[in-house]
């Protein structure tokens, strides 16, 4: 490896020092420092190795990178990569942190792990959502979370969207919106819509309504390897179609959204001795142990 990528939140001022440092860890080593604008604005002053450029060039030139900030600012950074499979660690500076999981104690022994070839990845596939306008024009993109039809107003009517899957009739959804998400982003807004989590290793799709009319219209669990078609019902609403909250686009009536399996990859850069459901313990809280008051003032220790 020859060089490492950084990337962060560009408003994270408390990623200046830890920056500084891994800057000069780097330059240690002989390897180039690749950052973007934003990154190199919060460097007190700027190492002789770090070269600025694009954040384009960044992921598309750098053997590693890493990420410092929360779920989004990694949402961001891949967007930028190509199918090239670059390790990615992502370091927690938000509040929760699916996806960007490595402690700042645990950034420089995990990326010196990454330089010696010894680290463990999870590979997670992104879906591509293909817009086709009632007009016949056609726009594209990727996502790593979800892929969200929602209304855009927040004064607006309920809109309708019929689902297609394989060509098949599914039902017509009455609802603010309808998210399809990866496996990935099954803790995200999937999660907060209640929809199920699902395994990050598992080949699948969730479709989930979001405050649907009907409260039988339930979250769909299908295979990834489906193709799946949103078509807008609705006129006269301001509908959007977003992709991981990062890009989007205008929907109107007669217009579909078809989802699939996307060829693109990312490599997440796994810390030692933490498995998926220690990452659900800790962000979620399961199992903690919350002191009550109890009779006669004495403290009961309880499960959540």
């Amino acid at each position: 490896m020859k060089a490492v990528g950084l990337f962060t939140r560009p408003d994270l001022r408390a990623a200046g020092p830890i920056l500084t440092d891994l800057a000069a860890w780097v330059a240690r080593r002989g390897m180039a420092l690749l950052c973007d604008p934003d990154t190199a604005a919060l460097l007190p002053r700027r190492p002789k190795a770090l070269r600025v450029i694009t954040p384009e060039q960044v992921a598309a030139r750098s053997d590693v990178l890493v990420v410092l900030g929360g779920d989004g600012t990694l949402l961001r950074v891949s967007h930028l990569l190509g199918r090239r499979p670059v390790p990615v660690l992502g370091v927690n500076f938000g509040s929760l942190g699916f996806l960007t999981e490595i402690t700042r104690d645990e950034l420089k022994p995990t990326l010196a792990g990454v330089l010696a070839g010894q680290y463990t990845w999870e590979e997670r596939r992104l879906l591509r959502a293909t817009l086709h306008h009632a007009n016949g024009e056609v726009e594209a993109g990727d996502a790593l979370n979800d892929v969200v039809v929602t209304k855009a107003a927040v004064i607006s009517r309920i809109i309708e969207l019929e689902i297609v899957v394989d060509g098949a009739y599914v039902t017509a959804y009455r609802a603010d919106g309808v998210i399809v998400s990866s496996p990935t982003g099954s803790t995200a807004y999937n999660l907060a819509a209640g929809g199920p989590i699902v395994h990050p290793s598992l080949e699948a799709l969730v479709l989930t309504p979001i405050c649907p009319h009907m409260l039988t219209n339930r979250p769909l669990v299908i295979r990834d390897d489906s193709d799946v078609a949103l078509r807008l019902v609705s006129e006269d609403v301001e509908v959007h179609l977003t992709l991981d909250g990062q890009a989007g686009f205008p929907l109107r009536a007669g217009d579909v959204v078809r989802i699939a399996r996307s060829p693109r990859r990312i490599r997440l850069v796994k810390a030692r001795g933490r498995d998926y459901y220690g990452v659900l313990r800790t962000k979620l809280k399961w199992g903690e142990t919350a002191v009550l008051p109890g009779r006669n003032g004495s403290k009961e220790r309880r499960r959540k």
